[in-house]
C-alpha cells in the first residue's frame, strides 16, 4: 500500500513539473511574439509617420539663390576640411575697365617704389602662394629661378620676359615650367599692370652675372612681409589670418 502511495506520489509530482514546463514554454512563447509584434507595429508607424514628419520640415533657402530649396543642412565640405577664402573684390584698388573702385589702398602690400603685391592665399601646409602682382609705370622684376611651377593669368596691362619673346596682355594665362630663369620687364609706356600668379615653392633671385643667389621668396618671406605691412598701416597684423591655409 505504501509502495502504491508512493509511485502516486511521483506521478502527481511529475505531471505537476511538466505543466509548469508547459506554462514556461508557453509564456516564453507568448512573450515573443508580442515583442515580434511590437516591432513590426512601431515600423509600420515609422514608414506612416516619416514622410508625413518630412513633409513638414521647414525647407532651407540658400543664400545665393532664393528659388534653391532644400530640406537637409548646407554643408560643402567634411567636418576637419579647411574653410574656404572668399575675396569678394580683387579688383579693388585697380579696374579691367579702367574705372575707379573704392577700396582700402591699404590691402596692397608694397614691395619696391614701383611694385606691390595683394595677398590672396598663403598655403603654408602646401608651400605655395597666391597674389596679384601690380606694377606702375613699368618696372623690372629682377632675375630668377624657379625650382617649382608657376601659373599666371594677366588682368591688366602688358609684360613679358627678357628671355622668351612672347608678351602677355590682358587675359593671357601663361604656365612658366619648374627649371625656368628669367626676368620679367613690364612694357614702358604701361601705366599699371596687374597679373595673379599662383608660385609654387622658392622665387631665387639671381645675379644675372655672375649667377649667384642674390636672395630669395617663398610663401613665409610674403606671409612675413604682408604682416608687417599691415601691422604698419593700421589694418593689424592679424589681417593677414584670413589669407592663411
Amino acid at each position: 500500500f505504501r509502495r502504491e502511495k508512493k509511485e502516486e506520489s511521483c506521478r502527481t509530482l511529475d505531471s505537476e513539473v511538466n505543466e509548469t514546463h508547459l506554462d514556461t514554454a508557453n509564456m516564453t512563447t507568448s512573450r515573443r511574439s508580442s515583442i515580434k509584434l511590437a516591432s513590426l507595429l512601431a515600423a509600420a508607424m515609422l514608414c506612416f509617420w516619416s514622410p508625413l514628419v518630412s513633409s513638414f520640415r521647414p525647407p532651407v533657402t540658400h543664400p545665393r539663390f532664393p528659388s534653391a530649396t532644400t530640406t537637409t543642412v548646407l554643408s560643402a565640405a567634411p567636418k576637419g576640411a579647411l574653410k574656404d577664402i572668399v575675396i569678394p573684390s580683387v579688383f579693388g584698388g585697380f579696374d579691367v575697365n579702367n574705372q575707379e573702385e573704392d577700396q582700402d589702398p591699404r590691402v596692397w602690400v608694397p614691395q619696391t617704389d614701383c611694385l606691390d603685391f595683394r595677398p590672396l592665399c598663403f598655403s603654408s601646409s602646401q608651400g605655395y602662394y597666391v597674389n596679384l602682382l601690380r606694377f606702375k609705370g613699368g618696372g623690372v622684376l629682377g632675375c630668377h629661378f624657379h625650382p617649382s611651377p608657376v601659373h599666371a593669368l594677366t588682368l591688366k596691362g602688358g609684360w613679358g620676359y627678357k628671355e622668351h619673346d612672347w608678351h602677355a596682355d590682358a587675359g593671357t594665362y601663361v604656365f612658366e615650367p619648374p627649371g625656368e630663369t628669367h626676368t620679367l620687364v613690364v612694357d614702358e609706356d604701361c601705366e599699371e599692370m596687374v597679373t595673379l600668379f599662383h608660385v609654387t615653392g622658392a622665387l631665387i633671385y639671381k645675379d644675372p652675372q655672375t649667377g649667384e643667389v642674390a636672395g630669395y621668396d617663398d610663401v613665409f618671406t610674403k606671409l612675413e612681409k604682408a604682416r608687417a605691412w599691415y601691422k604698419e598701416c593700421g589694418l593689424g597684423e592679424d589681417y593677414v589670418e584670413q589669407f592663411i591655409r
